[in-house]
């Protein structure tokens, strides 16, 4: 690309693009990075330098960059039926991706609410939620008990569930009856409330599903309806739950009548090595929200799946769920994710993700020799690794040390190095990675090496 389009790229987008969660006075004196082309775990950006996508773009190209089939898969598609909803109607596309998508999903979650992305899966199930137990004759069951910490989107019902205060501050007040509890960072379990014996993982467990089941007796179980969790979560620094957790966590909300949604947009679709998180640590919920993996992020969709019981009530006389989108269920999307899914069969996507995880995780641990880094966390292709100001104390840095160490020099260093990754202080300091699903371990050293580098230094200027 020439200097004059190049500049002109910046002026325009300067000028006309309003950038989601970016600092727009950054752009006064540095240019906006712009990306052009992706090809496996790669991209370029318009100046021609190379960067290894260590994160799927945001938790989302599965089947990597460039995959052509897709492409096609979409034009085909589009020229056949560009668009029709399912808003009483359905076509063809639809009604096999909701066939397949409930074919892969555990137990009898077979009903599947398409929807254009994450939030919107969210917001579907808290609807859904107080909509069905509105049937069963129980209005009062409206409220939501999530973690702390934990990211659910930026719709105001999403938010509302979503448990990091400085995300919601600018748009309070948000929607009423949620309520937050622990997660399951065990690096931090002491500063979670938890005075059980350290290190044990059994305890450990049994605390933080515990802290669920007070939250619904202290709000009264008659007014609550749901609980929203996501199998390893991931704002805070990617936290897997301890042993039992999500068992325990069932047992809770079958006790109370209570809904347990497992909010999978960014664990479904094989970034934990099955397709749904919930297979992969051996739970059934009520609801799965998923998006993102789906179609590997080449057309925008998401789902609600929910279970035989859910729907029941909406089966009957003149009921019906009074909710949904314009673009849910899109054929062109559809086609894109049926396409996507055959590449995760015919290249068994799940099985190399499993097959490697134990690689990635390790390559990931040699990072643990340096100082800075306190703790690295996660499963399947997913991990955090968070940093520290004192390893032995676990002291974490104050508000001001995060923000110079981590958008002071992190972020642009990393990139600069060749690196797309998340830095981020939802909680304390990580460094979060997600690959698409085709890495090997060539990719991993590379990840690490660009990590141990750029960490080194940042270490040698604390």
């Amino acid at each position: 690309m020439n200097d004059l389009e190049y500049d002109r790229l910046q002026r325009a987008g300067k000028d006309h693009l309003w950038m989601h969660f970016s600092r727009h006075g950054m752009y006064e004196q540095h240019d906006i990075p712009v990306i052009v082309r992706g090809e496996g775990l790669h991209i370029w950006d318009v100046k021609g330098k190379r960067y290894i996508d260590a994160l799927a773009g945001l938790f989302v190209v599965q089947a990597g960059h460039g995959r052509e089939e897709l492409a096609e898969a979409a034009a085909k598609q589009a020229r056949e039926l560009a668009f029709f909803p399912i808003w009483t109607f359905a076509h063809p596309m639809a009604i096999d991706l909701a066939e397949r998508v409930a074919n892969y999903a555990p137990g009898d979650l077979n009903r599947v609410f398409f929807t254009t992305g994450g939030g919107e899966a969210v917001e579907t199930a808290w609807k859904a939620a107080k909509q069905y137990f509105r049937l069963q004759g129980k209005p009062s069951k409206t409220k939501v008990i999530s973690r702390k910490v934990a990211y659910h989107g930026t719709t105001h019902g999403a938010l509302s569930i979503t448990g990091i205060p400085a995300l919601k501050e600018n748009f309070e007040p948000l929607v009423p009856s949620t309520v937050h509890v622990a997660n399951t960072n065990a690096y931090r379990a002491a500063e979670s409330g938890y005075d059980g014996p350290e290190g044990d993982l059994d305890a450990f467990s049994s605390w933080a599903a515990n802290e669920i089941e007070q939250a619904i007796i202290t709000e009264g179980p008659d007014t609550v309806a749901a609980v929203f969790l996501e199998p390893v979560q991931n704002a805070g620094g990617c936290f897997p739950p301890p042993p039992g957790y999500f068992q325990k966590v069932r047992e809770i909300c079958d006790r109370h009548d209570v809904l347990f949604v497992s909010d999978e947009v960014i664990c479904a679709f094989g970034r934990l090595g099955e397709m749904f998180g919930a297979t992969r640590f051996g739970y059934e919920p009520d609801m799965i929200t998923c998006a993102k993996g789906l179609t590997s992020g080449y057309s925008p969709l998401g789902a609600m799946i929910a279970s035989e019981k859910v729907m029941e009530p909406f089966l009957h006389g003149s009921t019906s769920f009074s909710h949904g989108y314009t673009f849910g269920g899109h054929p062109v999307s559809s086609a894109v994710a049926m396409a996507n899914l055959d590449i995760f069969e015919r290249e068994d996507l799940n099985g190399h993700v499993r097959a490697h995880a134990g690689a990635f995780r390790s390559t990931l641990e040699k990072l643990l020799d340096l100082d800075i880094v306190g703790d690295v966390r996660g499963d399947g292709f997913f991990y955090g690794i968070e940093l520290v100001k004192d390893k032995a104390s676990k002291t974490t840095f104050d508000d001001a040390e995060s923000e110079a160490l981590l958008r002071g020099y992190l972020s642009k260093a990393l990139f600069d190095h060749g690196l797309y990754c998340r830095a981020d202080d939802r909680g304390d300091p990580v460094i979060q990675l997600s690959p698409p699903l085709i890495a090997t371990q060539t990719d991993f050293d590379e990840i690490e090496q660009i990590l141990r580098s750029v960490l080194t230094t940042a270490q040698n200027r604390l």
